[in-house]
């Protein structure tokens, strides 16, 4: 059952940022993975993540939408989220049924409506710890930490950015495919194919950068 709750709520971070998409032909979301890194726009790239990595606490409102393919539907949420530097970050769910995922640098929480806290300790899971490390270089605009685990695509012009990232990781490889994201001065929208057809897509908007967490933000990091 520990394993079982495990894995659960893998998928649920997986949800937001990795996911495995099948090789199929190009479409114009997928036009950045015809630009590799490389020595020309190593430069940009590099001053995308240093930018990223110049906010060390980011709040915000997330919209997700998820398009089952089998079913041919979609399933929407929103609400919050918290990302802090050193910490980890918190998904906290609004609608369409209110909970708060926290994600640790080696553990996950998960709190429900009422107080009830239930969580996953990392230890051992190759693919838990490698995930944290992936949300945690991406947010930190962690560049070293993108190269180790991805094969990077890159493009940018005055006004935008937009990143591919292919798996190249075992560990994330073994789930994971392909990712895309768009920004400006911040990460404004990451689109996710999963490996059963299926596609998420998360819109991240109003945010802001406090200089430390309220307390009652603090709450989400703490262990029970």
């Amino acid at each position: 059952m520990k394993r079982n709750a495990a894995v659960r709520g893998i998928i649920v971070i997986a949800g937001f940022f990795i996911c495995t998409a099948g090789l199929r032909a190009q479409t114009p979301q997928e036009e950045i993975f015809r630009h590799p890194l490389n020595q020309q726009n190593m430069s940009a790239f590099k001053t995308t993540c240093s930018r990223l990595a110049g906010r060390p606490l980011i709040r915000g409102n997330f919209e997700q939408e998820k398009t089952i393919s089998r079913l041919d539907r979609s399933l929407k949420s929103s609400g919050n989220f918290i990302i802090a530097a050193g910490l980890g970050m918190v998904w906290d769910t609004v609608k369409p049924f209110p909970s708060t995922l926290a994600l640790g640098k080696d553990y996950l929480i998960q709190s429900r409506p009422g107080g009830q806290k239930t969580v996953l300790n990392a230890q051992g899971n190759e693919i838990f710890i490698r995930m944290a490390e992936v949300i945690n270089a991406v947010f930190s605009g962690n560049s070293q930490g993108l190269l180790d685990n991805f094969e990077v695509y890159y493009s940018s012009n005055a006004a935008e950015w937009e990143l591919g990232l292919s798996p190249k990781n075992t560990a994330i490889g073994s789930f994971a495919q392909r990712i895309i994201m768009k920004g400006g001065a911040e990460i404004r929208s990451i689109l996710i194919y999963e490996q059963n057809g299926d596609t998420v897509r998360y819109i991240l908007s109003n945010q802001s950068y406090p200089s430390e967490l309220n307390t009652n933000e603090k709450t989400f990091f703490t262990l029970p």
